[in-house]
């Protein structure tokens, strides 16, 4: 991943997280990391813990960012959230759920599509 698609993802990030916050989440992390695993965004609201993958594009050329998330990001995003439920706990936890963020920028524009529950396990 060179340094500009990296940064384009990272702002991607900060989009969604303040996204997120405008709608009544709370975060609990950005861009958190153990070892190769790594998760986007964990948000909660009302007891519920959202473990969020973003995929931020400038160009529709490849299809809605939301559909990125293929198969195999999905199972790493699941083994990425179980870590971090067993090094956080899960007491507080009402329950907890996978959604997708795309992020489109585009003509100076900026467009966010979240869905929740994107994939269940």
């Amino acid at each position: 991943m060179t340094k500009d698609t990296n940064n384009f993802g990272e702002l991607g990030e900060r989009i969604a997280a303040r996204w997120l916050e405008s709608h009544g989440y709370t975060v609990l992390a950005r861009r958190w990391r153990s070892g190769h695993r790594d998760i986007d965004v964990i948000v909660e609201r009302d007891g519920t813990v959202a473990f969020v993958e973003v995929k931020t594009r400038a160009a529709l050329e490849f299809g809605d960012p939301v559909e990125a998330v293929h198969l195999q990001k999905q199972r790493s995003l699941v083994r990425s959230a179980r870590e971090w439920m067993a090094r956080h706990g899960t007491r507080a936890i009402v329950g907890y759920r996978f959604d997708v963020i795309g992020i489109l920028l585009r003509d100076r524009k900026v467009w966010v599509r979240h869905v929740e529950s994107a994939f269940t396990v």
